[in-house]
Order: structure tokens, then sequence, then C-alpha cells
């Protein structure tokens, strides 16, 4: 459990999930040193960073970017190496030891003069942030583990309540169940719709199969590049909702 922070039925067990997620994860599966790793990581960059060009982000240096279940900070340090500066960053996780350890890899060192990222301990179903704060909120495979419908809605509301008009929610999650875990569920598009009303969808299909493409991958990288390139076998949404500015007047 988090100490010193209350917190809802869900975020408990979200709490106690992650907590046997991070006891049963083999070593070495999300390892860099791993072709099947590897794999996964480059195709999801490319696809993020693809999805960004699209709406119009050619530089990200003066983005304010919340990272919302921003975990061990692993997406916070792709946007540092994707250019965005530190200060502009901010990030929210339930867990106060992940919310430590990615302090210690994203957050300035005291006394060298700079700014870190802003990281807070919290459920996203309320958001210590003022109305349309962001230009971009980033949700990476957050909205499928929670399970409880409301706890679902409230998040969403608090997300386009922080997004700035013209901002964009950076999107990428599974749109199928796994049949393995049950503490996930596969957010289809009408289901993101009605989360996001409003909002401008757009969406593609991305990531073949993490267990298929590590076995592919660590025998022929080529065998794994052509099965992704057929898309029937992918199980994930990437891309971007952007919150539609309303006219005044």
């Amino acid at each position: 459990m988090t100490p010193g922070v209350r917190l809802s039925p869900e975020g408990e067990r979200l709490t106690r999930e992650y907590e046997r997620r991070d006891r049963e994860i083999p070593p070495g599966l999300y390892s860099m040193l791993d072709d099947g790793a590897l794999f996964l990581v480059q195709h999801r960059d490319r696809d993020v960073l693809r999805a960004l060009r699209s709406v119009g982000w050619t530089s990200l240096k003066s983005a304010r970017i919340l990272d919302v279940g921003c975990g061990k900070g692993d997406w916070l340090v792709d946007f540092v190496r994707w250019g965005a500066d530190p200060s502009g960053l901010s990030g929210i996780d339930i867990s106060e030891s992940r919310i430590g350890m990615a302090r210690k890899r994203i957050c300035s060192h005291p006394g060298d003069g700079g700014m870190g990222a802003e990281l807070r301990v919290g459920e996203a179903t309320s958001l210590e942030w003022k109305d349309e704060t962001f230009d971009i909120v980033v949700l990476g495979t957050v909205m499928s583990s929670i399970l409880d419908p409301s706890v679902r809605s409230e998040v969403a509301a608090e997300i386009r309540r922080v997004v700035r008009p013209g901002g964009i929610v950076l999107w990428y999650d599974f749109f199928v169940n796994n049949p393995w875990n049950r503490n996930v569920r596969g957010m289809g598009r009408s289901e993101i719709g009605r989360l996001f009303p409003d909002f401008e969808i757009r969406l593609r299909r991305s990531t073949l199969a993490p267990p298929l493409a590590r076995k592919v991958a660590r025998l022929s990288w080529l065998a794994a590049e052509g099965l992704a390139a057929l898309k029937f076998l992918d199980t994930h949404y990437v891309g971007t909702l952007r919150k539609v500015a309303t006219k005044s007047g």
C-alpha cells in the first residue's frame, strides 16, 4: 500500500496488482538488451512520434506534459529524450515508491541550478493542477488497468479538465482483452469516445502482440517486422485525442 495516501477501493486494488506484477515479472523481460523488448519499444516509439507529428508537434521543448499513472517515469524519461524540458513535465502515480524511483531518474539533483519534473503521489480521480494546464496528457496503458467504470469516468473527466483547448491526450493502450490477465480490460473506440466526448480522436493499430513479438524478434528481427506490417496481430491503439477549442462569442 501507499503510506500516507488514502486510496479508493479501486486504487487499493491497483496498488496490489502493481505490486504483484513487480514481484512476478521475469528478470530482463523489459530490458533493452533483449531483442524482444527492444523490438516492442522501438515500434511503440516510432508510432507515438508519428502520432505527435500528425497533430503538429515538431518540437517538445516548450510543451507542458502530464503523465497520468507515470509509475517509475518511463514515459517522462522518453519525453526528455525526445526534446522536452524536464521543468515542463509532471506526473502522478498512486505508488509512493514508484514516484520515488521516477524522481531519481528525471528530477534535477539539488544544487545543480536546474528544475526537475513535478511528480505527485495520488489518484488520477483528483488531479491537483489547474484547469487547462497541459498541452499533452499521456495515457500509456492506464485506462485498461482501471476496472471500475465509475473510476474510469472520473479519471477521464479530470484529464479533460486539465488539457488546454487544442491540447491532446496521447493515447497508447490495449484494445483487446488479455485472456491470461483478468486485471486489464481492452479499450475499444466506442469506449474511448464515450470517455472523451467532443475530442477529435485519431487512433491507429499498433504493437504486434507482445508475447508473439518477443519470441519472434529473438529468433528473427526480419520475421517480426513482417508480422508487424500485417497489422491484424496488433493489440494496441496509439494516437491522439485533441480537445476541440470552443469558439467564443
